[in-house]
């Protein structure tokens, strides 16, 4: 991966941000490299409402990730919640796992073994679901390309949502949803 370094923004933009703001000029620079060119922009970039993020159910597949977890919620399925070992995975599986238990008791995490497992969905963390009944796995930061590991999990009746963010290959996994910003589709 490389760096994409940001050109040097107009000197009279950082200083009329800077003077607006009452900031120093790094700062006026870096948020006028970002868009950010006036104090009302300012404003909705350090004090971002929720009225200002888009509808989640304009990503795919994010009607039948709800169903799904509704549908294991109302049936009193154990819901395992696997990310990688990963700053993104560790941190995605505290949020949707906290977020799940405030609502539904029957939720675990599951992050893989660095060393014996590697990166993404693992057999082992398939098998640890079967072995302790999990039927629903919500994968964070991982999963696009694991097309054997799912068809592994849907050959013992797991069902997996998948949420990523990594490019996808030309084949997408058979999952119940897959949530990637980056799927062409």
């Amino acid at each position: 991966m490389r760096w994409t370094l940001k050109s040097k923004p107009e000197k009279e933009k950082v200083q009329k941000l800077q003077n607006e703001l009452q900031v120093d000029a790094l700062i006026a620079t870096l948020l006028v490299q970002r868009g950010v060119e006036t104090y009302d922009q300012a404003k909705a970039f350090f004090r971002p409402s929720l009225t200002d993020l888009h509808d989640p159910f304009l990503m795919k597949d994010m009607d039948k990730a709800v169903v799904r977890i509704e549908e294991a919620i109302l049936k009193g399925e154990n819901i395992l919640v696997f990310g990688d070992y990963d700053v993104d995975g560790t941190t995605a599986v505290s949020l949707v796992s906290s977020y799940l238990k405030s609502y539904y008791p029957n939720v675990a995490t599951y992050i893989p073994d660095r060393y014996d497992e590697g990166y993404g969905i693992s057999y082992n963390g398939i098998d640890f679901a079967e072995d302790n009944e999990f039927t629903l796995i919500i994968a964070l930061d991982c999963g696009i390309k694991s097309i054997d590991h799912i068809a592994y999990a849907n050959a013992k009746n797991i069902d997996f949502i998948i949420c990523d963010h990594h490019r996808p290959g030309d084949e997408l996994p058979d999952a119940v949803a897959i949530l990637d910003p980056k799927r062409d589709d």
